[in-house]
């Protein structure tokens, strides 16, 4: 009888704690795992390491200078130290350095799920010195006219969240970088408009910008309101994949959404519709009550009791006329399974077909 060899158990020192770790493993990763709380600006979890930010560097024993946690992979016995006071001065020189390029460091959570990434860490490392000043990178487009995404490069910090999310999660390339140094900019192709390019206005390159340098557009327009910003998990209302969204609200109206990160169906993403069709919600013309046509062919406000009344005895009305095939059921994508159940008996027993579909296929 054959047996499986036990798996080999690799072994760390970080900050002084021996630890295990999966072969292929990032210092980051094995990092996060135990709570350690190392800083970075151009780090996503759903992207490829960069090692852009530098912001990530720990000591490395036996290594001449500090590496990017993010982009070192962890090997049998290596030692790390996750805080010294030589790292966290690095840190703070490079937060310094980061914040003398953007025209305001404290901007709205409006802007986006991750906007307050950068001055967070410049509060804690102590970083709003103003010791470093001059020229600045970053031009923003006020001509973008398009009513989602605000393109505010003012605040760019050149991290490329924004371009890596759009090609790895989305595939749509609709953005990239061009130049170097303070020429650097986020462009489209031929440094078009946004509505000119490949762009699917899902948002993502919003929700990934640790600046707010790409802000939601639409949220922004509830800043100056009064009222506190509030967060309530739910389920997107628009398709079968049942993405989890955070809605953000003020005195109980919807002023955004962010997308949840750790949604089982989407992960932080969303269509366009998902992230900004959301002013439905609160609009004037919107039904509140059912309405049913009279006798003077005009629609009129009724009570639930009578409007089911009415559609059932629509469909007894078709059956009688056309007979029972004249009767097509199209179940929700999103219904729970009980929900799905009723439906296909109430057309499969109800009527006696078995024409029933899911708007899935669709």
């Amino acid at each position: 009888m054959t047996t499986l060899a036990e798996p080999t158990v690799a072994t760390m020192t970080l900050d002084g704690e021996e630890v295990t770790f999966t072969p292929g493993e990032t210092i980051y990763e094995v990092s996060e795992r135990h709570q350690k709380e190392i800083p970075t600006l151009c780090y996503d979890p759903r992207l490829e390491p960069f090692g852009g930010c530098r912001l990530c560097v720990v000591e490395l024993e036996g290594a001449r200078a500090p590496v990017a946690s993010c982009t070192t992979r962890v090997t049998e016995g290596m030692v790390v130290r996750t805080r010294t006071p030589a790292v966290d001065s690095y840190r703070k020189v490079l937060l310094e350095l980061v914040a003398s390029e953007n025209r305001e460091l404290d901007v709205d959570p409006l802007r986006g799920y991750a906007s307050q990434e950068l001055m967070t860490l410049v509060d804690r490392y102590d970083a709003r010195s103003g010791r470093f000043a001059g020229r600045q990178s970053g031009q923003s487009r006020d001509d973008d006219d398009n009513p989602f995404i605000l393109r505010d490069y003012d605040l760019c910090i050149s991290c490329y969240r924004c371009v890596r999310v759009c090609a790895e999660q989305e595939g749509d390339y609709a953005i990239s970088i061009k130049n170097r140094g303070f020429d650097t900019q986020i462009t489209t192709e031929f440094s078009g408009l946004l509505k000119g390019s490949a762009c699917t206005f899902c948002g993502q390159c919003i929700q990934t910008c640790p600046t707010g340098a790409l802000a939601d557009r639409k949220a922004m327009r509830a800043v100056d309101q009064p009222g506190k910003i509030e967060k309530t998990r739910t389920i997107c209302p628009y398709c079968g994949v049942g993405c989890s969204v955070d809605l953000l609200t003020k005195n109980e109206k919807i002023v955004g959404i962010h997308p949840a990160m750790d949604g089982p169906a989407n992960e932080g993403a969303l269509c366009v519709k998902g992230q900004f069709a959301f002013d439905f919600v609160h609009h004037p013309d919107r039904l509140a009550t059912p309405y049913v046509r009279g006798e003077d062919g005009q629609l009129h406000e009724a009570s639930w009791d009578e409007a089911l009344g009415r559609a059932a005895d629509g469909f007894r009305k078709v059956v009688d006329e056309h007979g029972r095939h004249a009767v097509y059921g199209v179940a929700s994508g999103r219904a729970p399974t009980e929900a799905a159940y009723t439906m296909q008996k109430f057309i499969r027993v109800g009527f006696g077909t078995n024409q029933i579909d899911n708007c899935s296929r669709a």
